[in-house]
């Protein structure tokens, strides 16, 4: 959530920013909220002052013997004045929070403007060593006919019709060795996570509830965007719970599938106030994520690029406001080693300010090379969300001195699984149709060192 305080003090530099996302901020409903504001806190702090004085002078004409009841009759209706006024400024400060919580956060100085991915900006690429590229810097094509991930996978144990009996379209189901390679893929990314850069690995739910949502800011902007369902049956004292009516008609809870587990990790901070000396916070988590893809206009319907229900391993930091763009490229390069040590081709792009995530102040991609599609993919995403996730949180961190102060929050993928299997499918695909295994996933292939088209 923006801050009130900048928007009071700044306000030209708030709307300047929000222009660099293509968000039209409304002046003069800020300015007329206000005022509402304002001019209900001075009729407030006068009628204490007032009340304050009269409460002085009822002593000292009392202590003199004089009549005091024309006074008096005076500070009783103050209190109910009072009252009004304080449900006048809750309903301001209801509806400017409500607003706040519709609107992105601000671009961080250093993000290009823009308003679309054509706008974003190639911070680096890495080509495997070895790895011959053509007249764009791209890898060179193949000597062979290059097979999708789709035709790879088909014969490996990729089965679209069996999931599309059970769910629909936009579901996969994996057999043999692609999902044990895809179990593999998720196994070394935690581990490197988790082993080399020190992150704890969580185990979280899979289904939130709307607070948690609005936390981290999927609510209520993209709820369209999310899977939910609605809570039942008992409680866990086996007592009819209050979000339930028994079938009478009562309202039920409302709970949402994760779409990432940015949601969990980051929503496990809320309402807390960390020790200074245990930031930066670490977090990592293999889960599935579940996304209704309403906004993607039918697009990567052949394959898993876009999936209803994915794999993903996450990373999340909390820490300090002034350590947060060290980290930031810090949890760029954790996600970098993860494709560097696959052996795939990819390159980090800065986004523009309009291809930026709701919440996020600062964010990179990286896309890895898919030499089927001949173009560079998303396959990460790593932002930092600076206290606009912790302020709707309430999440803070206590200094060594001072008050407590919000955390700065960051995320990023590392990596998408199902992406990292097209990557490696269609990147280390012979002229046979057999897959060579990373070195890195053969440990944990039993091994295995190449798939082979099953006959």
């Amino acid at each position: 959530m923006l801050d009130p305080n900048q928007l009071r003090k700044d306000l030209p530099a708030v709307v300047e920013r929000l222009a660099l996302r293509g968000v039209q901020f409304d002046t003069d409903r800020f300015g007329r909220l206000e005022a509402r504001r304002k001019a209900v806190q001075v009729e407030t702090e006068a009628l204490q002052a007032r009340r304050n004085a009269l409460s002085r002078l009822v002593g000292q004409l009392k202590s003199g013997g004089r009549d005091a009841s024309k006074e008096l009759a005076e500070s009783q209706v103050i209190p109910e004045r009072l009252r009004q006024l304080e449900l006048d400024l809750s309903r301001v400060q209801s509806e400017l929070g409500e607003w706040l919580m519709t609107l992105p956060n601000l671009p961080h100085a250093s993000v290009p403007p823009g308003l679309s991915s054509d706008d974003n900006v190639e911070v680096r690429r890495w080509i495997p060593p070895g790895m011959a590229v053509d007249a764009r810097g791209c890898p060179r094509a193949f000597p062979f006919v290059t097979r999708d991930h789709v035709t790879l996978g088909e014969a490996f144990g990729l089965d679209f019709e069996s999931a599309r009996k059970l769910a629909g379209a936009r579901f996969m189901m994996l057999r043999g060795p692609l999902a044990r390679l895809h179990r593999a893929l998720a196994q070394f990314m935690l581990d490197l996570q988790t082993g080399e850069h020190g992150y704890t690995e969580c185990y979280t739910p899979y289904i939130v509830n709307g607070s948690t949502l609005l936390g981290t800011g999927q609510l209520p902007k993209f709820r369209d965007d999310m899977f939910w369902v609605t809570k039942g049956g008992e409680d866990e004292e086996g007592e009819e719970s209050p979000q339930q009516d028994a079938g009478r008609g009562g309202a039920k809870e409302e709970l949402y599938l994760i779409s990432t587990a940015e949601v969990t990790l980051v929503g496990s901070m809320r309402d807390s106030i960390i020790p200074e000396r245990d930031l930066p916070v670490k977090l990592t988590a293999h889960t599935p994520c579940f996304r209704s893809e309403a906004g993607s206009g039918g697009r990567d319907v052949r394959g898993i690029i876009r999936q209803h229900q994915f794999d993903k391993v996450e990373m999340v930091q909390a820490t300090l406001p002034e350590k947060s763009y060290d980290t930031l490229e810090e949890m760029v390069r954790h996600a970098e080693t993860v494709l560097q040590r696959l052996g795939v081709p990819y390159r980090v792009v800065l986004l523009c300010g309009g291809d930026m995530g709701f919440g996020a102040a600062k964010t990179y991609d990286l896309e890895v090379w898919l030499p089927a599609q001949d173009t560079w993919r998303e396959i990460s995403s790593v932002s930092n969300c600076e206290a606009f996730q912790a302020r709707r949180m309430h999440a803070r961190y206590r200094p060594e001195s001072g008050k407590p102060a919000y955390v700065h929050t960051l995320n990023g993928s590392g990596l998408a699984v199902g992406r990292a299997l097209v990557a490696v499918l269609e990147n280390c695909q012979r002229e046979d149709g057999s897959v060579v295994v990373p070195d890195v996933l053969r440990p944990y292939m039993g091994g295995v060192s190449v798939l082979a088209p099953q006959r």
